[in-house]
């Protein structure tokens, strides 16, 4: 994974570089700004880089340039395909920063999350008017400079590219992801506000789509394709590569399903038990719909989405989700997904580099812990 890691080296090299630029902009509007400066490079330090992962190894398997990390040049090279992987590392940044504002989240990555911070700001210095009202209003507009930021540093990148059909392929993937994944996010928020005017037999059909519009695209199956169209790739290896990233995006999104109910608060950054305080209508718990006694699952749907749920009852929850069964059957499903993703290379017009690295990240990003 030395080619994995020297790309996170460089696209933090490049987001860091960008962020200078445009803080330079910041700074010549006031002082007062420097918050939104702050906490952009707080939320853009660290990370798992997985999309940046996917973005370059999309490119890598329709290029097959077998790139040298610590060769002379390869760096300069790799200009287009390192902004498009720092733009969608910016783009998740945004999104987690307007979810933790539509979830009440109080934390992301074990420290306070955007809102809270200009919460805290406020209150510290005494203005006027409500904290939790600035701190929501301040986060939002963090958002969507940080989401207004990625497309520049995608079209930088971009504008690079001495093939401009790629280019405006690559701008077309983008455009689609970005819309797909707002659309998802409404669709989870729809789904945790409407379950109750849906019938039982519609709870997996609803989660299914949200993890494919909200999470499995986004996550997995776009990064891909960018990377893939920006290396000019053929019709046979794009396919190829959305035929392994859906699959595997479906998995990541089950298992992050999973560390929301039952993950450890030391090594997920968040509260044990958050999506149960938060009522996620996942697969999980559609899947402890099915499985659940009549009596057991109407005492799930009047506890899912407390947020002054107690540990006891948290611990309450989960046991009742773990004894039905519903945690193996996701658990199978995450196996039948990542074999779907595996069984996609097989024979895929890919190089061989990268279809070995796509391999590793698919056993990474399913079997994670945080």
């Amino acid at each position: 994974m030395a080619h994995g890691s020297r790309l996170v080296d460089l696209v933090q090299t490049r987001i860091d570089s960008f962020l200078d630029e445009r803080s330079s902009i910041l700074r010549s509007i006031g002082t007062d700004l420097e918050p939104l400066d702050e906490f952009s490079r707080r939320f853009l330090s660290g990370g798992k880089r997985f999309r940046a992962l996917f973005c370059y190894w999309g490119w890598e398997a329709a290029s097959g340039t077998g790139f040298d990390p610590f060769a002379d040049g390869d760096a300069r090279d790799l200009a287009p395909i390192v902004s498009a992987a720092a733009a969608l590392e910016l783009f998740h940044a945004a999104a987690l920063i307007h979810d933790d504002i539509i979830d009440r989240s109080d934390t992301r990555r074990g420290a306070p999350s955007a809102h809270r911070l200009f919460e805290r700001t406020h209150a510290e210095a005494g203005w006027l008017r409500r904290s939790d009202e600035f701190g929501t209003s301040a986060a939002i507009l963090l958002g969507d400079l940080v989401l207004g930021w990625s497309d520049e540093l995608l079209d930088e990148g971009l504008a690079l590219l001495t093939d401009r059909a790629a280019a405006r392929a690559a701008r077309a993937e983008f455009n689609r992801m970005r819309t797909e994944v707002t659309a998802g996010q409404y669709l989870d928020i729809l789904a945790e506000q409407s379950w109750h005017r849906r019938g039982d037999d519609e709870q997996r059909e609803i989660a299914e789509r949200v993890i494919t519009f909200k999470a499995a695209k986004y996550s997995v199956e776009a990064p891909l394709a960018l990377g893939g169209l920006i290396a000019g790739g053929s019709a046979p290896q794009l396919s190829a590569l959305r035929g392994f990233g859906l699959p595997l995006g479906i998995a990541y999104q089950l298992r992050d399903d999973l560390l929301g109910v039952f993950g450890d608060a030391d090594v997920t950054g968040k509260p044990s038990g958050d999506d149960l305080r938060e009522g996620k209508r996942t697969m999980l718990i559609a899947v402890a719909r099915e499985r659940l006694a009549s009596g057991a699952r109407a005492l799930l749907d009047e506890l899912l989405g407390d947020p002054a749920l107690d540990e006891a009852q948290i611990r309450m929850l989960q046991r009742t989700i773990l004894d039905c069964g519903a945690v193996d059957e996701i658990e199978g499903l995450i196996e039948r997904e990542v074999a779907n993703a595996r069984a996609a290379l097989v024979d895929a017009p890919l190089s061989d580099v990268a279809k070995a690295e796509l391999g590793s990240l698919a056993t990474t990003v399913s079997r994670r812990t945080s």
